[in-house]
């Protein structure tokens, strides 16, 4: 159970670190790697609940998570290669 609250504690600073970078940028890619760093977290964080708690509905946000986060990612980068193809074109 120790080990769980370590795994927390290591996920608060990688979060806090996610969103730094996700606010400081500096191009819109570091931003949607940051934003895809800030789902695993949320990912891992929800399986230290289903572990912490013994309730496997926990499992069930993380695959729903993990989905959106995918989902997300690859949409994001449609659009980032939109915008370089669009600012090459010029």
């Amino acid at each position: 159970m120790n080990l769980v609250y370590a795994f927390v504690l290591l996920l608060v600073v990688a979060a806090i670190i996610g969103f730094y970078r996700l606010l400081a940028g500096p191009t819109l890619a570091d931003r949607v790697i940051a934003l895809d760093l800030l789902f695993a977290v949320a990912i891992v964080m929800s399986i230290c609940a289903a572990l912490a708690s013994g309730s496997p509905a926990f499992l069930d946000v993380a695959v729903g998570l993990s989905l959106v986060g995918f989902v997300a990612t690859i949409a994001w980068a449609r659009l980032i290669d939109r915008q370089v193809t669009q600012e090459e074109d010029r």
